[in-house]
């Protein structure tokens, strides 16, 4: 097991690595995604959002096994040593190049979708994507090769249910998760002694200045609304209305001490700020063990990084065999090991645990910590309040960011 904390490997100068993952949400919107494909003149290949049979049978009908394959992922979401892409080269005779190319979503985009509108390959079979609007823009202008299911029988017997069937590719049309992250609240126990179970409690004026909220405009959202009992993902123009002026209320009050990104890991690590805002994977890595992380009883977030095949793969069997090979437990627990993020194959647990009761020192600490972790292994009653973001359309996302962006920046 690993214990070089990845969040460390990724850069902990930039913004957090699950926000970088997102950063559509944040650093470009639908309507800035819209204008770079308006600038470029790109057009789709026929994006569907449903697909067939017949689509599935036409894609996959005459493509074999080539045994290699390229794999774009981001940095930090692989062991130093490459033990998992070694142990799936042994099993399987395939050759995998393996190559941390994705820093974020936007410039991502920017690089792959010009070859792919023109129907050529972008040089990689595999690739890992965040939900978000650059995923979605994948998948409306057909730039996915859709999933032939029954190849990914492993995926099928494995998978945890939350992450079947996602309001963002409905029946895994295109994709299957690789990690996943939740976003709930981090309090500090030794300022904060009353339990932390909702969002509530982060708009309570007692706490005024102590409170930080994330500056992510979809996050910020969500929040909003789960405090008002509406469930984003099914949310309308007239809801964020409403979520939005109970957090302009909640910032005019200065309950908010600040909208963070990145740094709300130190300010409630030392009490600069008493609650907040925060990503599970941040709490397990990087905070102070008086800091606790709860998923409100309103609900929390789920975002996931998403492993899919670009349409113009050239080794697209080799990379859907990578793919399902990875939701066998065994296979996936050294990266959950290593990740530190939520693996979407909840039996991955149960190989930790027993890993851990053969350990010896520090790993078997480290391990016994892992397999027990809720940031890790959420509860059933946990994952039941999760929820996605939004799926919204450019004109959406435009009247999203109109509504929400300006809470945090003040106007």
């Amino acid at each position: 097991m690993s214990r070089i904390d990845p969040a460390f490997l990724r850069g902990l100068t930039q913004p957090r690595s699950a926000l970088a993952r997102r950063d559509a949400l944040r650093l470009m919107g639908a309507a800035g995604a819209g204008l770079a494909l308006s600038a470029c003149g790109v057009k789709g290949q026929g994006g569907k959002e449903k697909v067939s049979r017949d689509d599935v049978r036409k894609y996959w009908s005459g493509k074999v096994k080539n045994n290699r394959l390229s794999w774009a992922n981001w940095p930090g979401y692989m062991q130093d040593d490459r033990e998992t892409v070694k142990a799936f080269e042994k099993e399987t005779g395939i050759k995998v190049t393996y190559k941390e190319v994705i820093q974020e979503m936007g410039p991502w985009f920017g690089k792959i979708q010009a070859p792919l509108a023109a129907g050529q390959s972008i040089g990689f079979d595999l690739m890992i994507m965040t939900n978000g609007i650059q995923l979605e823009q994948c998948r409306q202008l057909g730039y996915l090769a859709p999933l032939d299911l029954s190849r990914l029988k492993n995926f099928q017997a494995n998978a945890g249910q939350p992450f079947k069937n996602p309001s963002y590719d409905p029946g895994n049309a295109f994709t299957i998760p690789y990690e996943s992250g939740v976003t709930g609240i981090a309090y500090n126990t030794k300022y904060v002694k009353e339990e932390i179970t909702s969002i509530a409690q982060l708009f309570d004026a007692k706490y005024k200045g102590k409170v930080g909220m994330m500056g992510d405009s979809q996050e910020l959202g969500n929040f909003g609304m789960f405090l008002l009992g509406i469930d984003p993902e099914k949310s309308t123009p007239a809801d964020w209305e409403k979520a939005a002026a109970k957090l302009r209320e909640q910032r005019d009050k200065g309950i908010v001490r600040k909208y963070y990104t990145q740094d709300y890991v130190d300010a409630v690590s030392k009490g600069d700020v008493w609650m907040t805002m925060a990503w599970s994977g941040d709490v397990y890595s990087l905070t102070s063990p008086d800091v606790k992380f709860v998923v409100p009883k309103e609900g929390g977030t789920i975002w996931t990084d998403n492993m899919c095949i670009p349409k113009t793969a050239e080794n697209p069997v080799d990379a859907l065999t990578l793919m399902d090979w990875l939701y066998v437990p065994q296979n996936n627990a050294p990266l959950t090991e290593f990740i530190n993020y939520m693996p979407p194959i909840p039996s991955t647990q149960q190989i930790i645990a027993g890993e851990a009761a053969k350990a010896t020192g520090g790993d078997k600490k480290d391990l016994e910590r892992l397999s027990t972790s809720p940031l890790i292994f959420p509860s059933e009653s946990d994952l039941a309040r999760l929820k996605h973001y939004r799926r919204l359309t450019q004109a959406e996302e435009a009247e999203y960011q109109k509504i929400f962006e300006p809470i945090s920046k003040g106007s």
